[in-house]
């Protein structure tokens, strides 16, 4: 699990300079270790969801591509528990997301547990957001050529987990990400990601999320049997 550890170095001096704590990664790489060694409880994790998630992500977990909200259905269950940490430990900037994580009842590793077993049962979307269609060739090539090496043909990210599936997300979403990161604005993000995404121009960025929006068919199978019996892909 790679960290901007340039990034997170400077941020910690204009935090020191201004008072402030910044969390450890060392930190947040523990909390995840936890999390994914905790028996998960999805119906815990669907109350939790419908009470603290729901309102911006929707009933399905399907998101909105005009309020730029991300899809969390079918999302892989250790990137989700990653996110959940580096959200709770500020390794991740969003107010909204740092207002909801720190309440009780989602501040804690077997609430994050429970959120992504949940989460990651549901069906993808089926019909995210795409772009104008104008740039599938040249998406397609740079994705297949640059990024499938980590994330796979089909999109669906690496076999451990921690690599997000980047297929069946709206169009929106992709690219305001993509965006946010050239712009240095997620300390959990490697450093070579950063410069790859700040390379590219915005015929190049917006051509890959189209891409990936309308990304269809099987997915290759990754479920795992945990330890208390349950499989999470």
């Amino acid at each position: 699990m790679p960290v901007l550890r340039l990034v997170v170095a400077t941020a910690l001096l204009s935090a020191m300079a201004a008072g402030t704590v910044l969390a450890s990664p060392l930190s947040v790489d523990e909390k995840i270790r936890n999390a994914l060694q905790l028996d998960q409880d999805a119906a815990r994790g669907e109350k939790l969801y419908a009470t603290h998630c729901a309102q911006c992500h929707g009933q399905r977990a399907l998101g909105s591509a005009s309020r730029v909200i991300p899809s969390l259905a079918g999302q892989r269950r250790a990137y989700l528990v990653k996110q959940l940490a580096d959200f709770s430990e500020e390794e991740r900037a969003s107010r909204e997301m740092h207002a909801v994580i720190s309440k009780p009842e989602i501040a804690n590793e077997q609430a994050w547990a429970d959120l992504s077993g949940y989460l990651n049962s549901l069906p993808r979307a089926s019909f995210p957001q795409t772009g104008d269609g104008r740039g599938l060739e040249l998406g397609e090539a740079i994705f297949q050529d640059q990024c499938a090496s980590c994330h796979q043909q089909d999109g669906r990210g690496d076999d451990d987990g921690f690599i997000p599936s980047v297929r069946d997300q709206h169009y929106s979403y992709l690219v305001r990400q993509m965006r946010s990161i050239a712009s240095w604005h997620r300390l959990n993000v490697d450093a070579d990601l950063v410069r790859y995404f700040d390379s590219l121009d915005t015929e190049e960025a917006t051509a890959v999320a189209d891409y990936l929006s309308r990304m269809r068919g099987p997915i290759q199978d990754h479920e795992r049997m945990n330890n208390d019996g349950t499989t999470n892909n």
